[in-house]
């Protein structure tokens, strides 16, 4: 049977992979990766040759209809970002959401979607936040503009601890928008460089996290995953 594999791959440290992502990454016949050259680096560490291929979010159909042929001449595949899991704010869900409406209409019916569970940043960071987690919603990457608003509103009065990604370019802007929706004493966490040497966690008051930024520029570098508690 044909098979789509979902593997988490590192999302910095390259020995955070498991033992069964390594094998099945040596054994499918091709790796769709976001950027080619970033997924070669891992595969090189572990010498592991099997063809690439890039699938990324500006992916034009043709390159669709190419991956779905290849699974219904019974080849197996793995799909990976560049970091973490794919799917999980990640536009690999396109595809696999495209693979399962085939198989839904009768098409690529003896295909498999298996996931093979890895690295997460999301995870990673609630594991070592230190505020209970026995709920929480997570909003990915915040939109840059239309509806951002309305988010941070949705945030400010959640009972919910709440979870996004964010960028070095707006965590700033975003440290303020909090401020100004959840007021300076929200306690949140800021986690940094997840797995890498400059791995940070800083923790305290919206307040006491900005400044924080604001007076070390040199660590705002790196993806960003922001932690608020609940209301």
């Amino acid at each position: 049977m044909a098979t789509l594999f979902i593997i988490g791959t590192p999302i910095g440290n390259l020995e955070d992979i498991t033992l069964r992502a390594l094998r099945v990454l040596k054994e499918v016949d091709l790796i769709l990766c976001e950027d080619t050259r970033v997924t070669k680096r891992l595969l090189s560490k572990y010498e592991i040759d099997t063809p690439t291929m890039s699938y990324h979010a500006q992916s034009k159909l043709a390159k669709v209809d190419k991956i779905l042929a290849l699974l219904e001449e019974g080849k197996s595949l793995a799909l990976v970002s560049d970091a973490g899991t794919p799917c999980i704010s990640d536009p690999g869900v396109l595809l696999v959401s495209q693979i399962l409406m085939s198989k839904v209409k009768g098409q690529l019916s003896n295909v498999s979607v298996v996931p093979i569970p890895g690295p997460s940043a999301l995870v990673s960071a609630l594991s070592a936040a230190g505020i209970s987690v026995a709920e929480f919603t997570f909003l990915g990457f915040l939109p840059h503009k239309k509806g951002r608003e309305t988010l941070f509103k949705e945030i400010a009065n959640s009972s919910r601890v709440m979870a996004f990604y964010e960028s070095p370019h707006r965590i700033l802007k975003s440290l303020v928008s909090l401020e100004k929706f959840c007021g300076t004493k929200r306690d949140i966490i800021v986690a940094r460089e997840l797995t890498k040497i400059y791995e940070e966690f800083v923790r305290g008051t919206v307040e006491d996290v900005r400044a924080h930024f604001a007076k070390n520029p040199d660590r705002v570098r790196g993806e960003f995953v922001v932690i608020v508690a609940p209301k």
